[in-house]
C-alpha cells in the first residue's frame, strides 16, 4: 500500500518542476505549492494549495512547510544570476529541522562534481567548462551540497542533464558516478522525484538521471 504524504514544493512553476504537483496527485499525495507570482499558476485544482510567497523569505517557507512531511525543491534561476541556491536551501533545512520534517529531495546540475565520481572524458570536459564559465553558480551549488551532507536529514540531490519539454518516456537511466545521457524530459524528472519520497535507494546520495 502506498503512503500518502503532504508534500511542499518549491519551484513548481519552473521548467523542471512544472509537472511535479500533478504527478504527486496521481500518487495520492496532497500538495502545497510555493508560487512567487500566483498568476503563473492557472489551474484551479482544489487539491493543490497555492502559497503566495518568495523562497528567499523565511515566513513564506514556514507557511509552506507547516503540516508537510516531505519537501521537494526544484528552485531554479538564470545561470548568470547571483546564485541563491545555498541560501534558500539553508533556510529550508532550518525550518525542516524545526518542524521535524525528515525527507528532502532536490535537484542540481549534472555538471556538479561529487567525491567518488567516475565521469566520462566528455562529461569531465562539460563540468570543467561550467566551472570556468559559471564559477559563482558552481561554487554555490557545492555549498548547497555541503549543507545537505552536514544535515541529519534524509536528503536526495538529483543531478540533471539538459531539461527538455516532453511527456514521460517510461525510460529513465540512473547512475551514481556519471551522467548517463544528455537530456531528460521534465515529466520524467517529475515522476522520478515523486518516486523518491518513499524510496530509500538514494537517501543521502546524488544520483544522475537521463533518458
Amino acid at each position: 500500500m502506498k503512503t500518502s504524504h503532504h508534500i511542499a514544493i518549491i519551484g513548481g512553476t519552473g521548467r523542471a518542476g512544472r509537472h511535479l504537483a500533478y504527478k504527486a496527485l496521481d500518487n495520492g499525495h496532497s500538495v502545497r505549492l510555493l508560487v512567487r507570482n500566483p498568476k503563473k499558476w492557472t489551474d484551479d485544482d482544489d487539491k493543490i494549495q497555492i502559497i503566495a510567497g518568495d523562497a528567499r523569505n523565511e515566513s513564506s517557507i514556514r507557511l509552506l512547510l507547516d503540516g508537510c512531511d516531505a519537501v521537494i525543491n526544484t528552485f531554479g534561476q538564470p545561470v548568470k544570476a547571483e546564485p541563491l541556491y545555498s541560501g534558500i536551501t539553508r533556510q529550508i533545512l532550518a525550518v525542516m529541522n524545526e518542524y521535524g520534517i525528515q525527507r528532502y529531495i532536490g535537484v542540481t546540475g549534472g555538471s556538479l562534481n561529487v567525491e567518488g565520481d567516475r565521469k566520462s572524458w566528455s562529461n569531465r570536459i562539460v563540468s570543467k567548462g561550467f566551472e570556468i564559465l559559471f564559477r559563482k553558480m558552481i561554487a554555490d551549488k557545492k555549498k548547497e551540497l555541503a549543507l545537505l551532507m552536514k544535515s541529519g536529514l534524509d536528503w536526495t540531490l538529483v543531478r540533471l542533464p539538459f531539461v527538455v519539454e516532453g511527456a514521460e518516456t517510461g525510460t529513465i537511466k540512473e547512475h551514481l558516478t556519471d551522467v548517463p545521457g544528455r537530456t531528460i524530459t521534465n515529466e520524467d524528472i517529475a515522476r522520478f522525484l515523486i518516486n523518491q519520497i518513499d524510496d530509500a535507494k538514494y537517501v543521502r546520495k546524488t544520483p544522475c538521471i537521463s533518458n
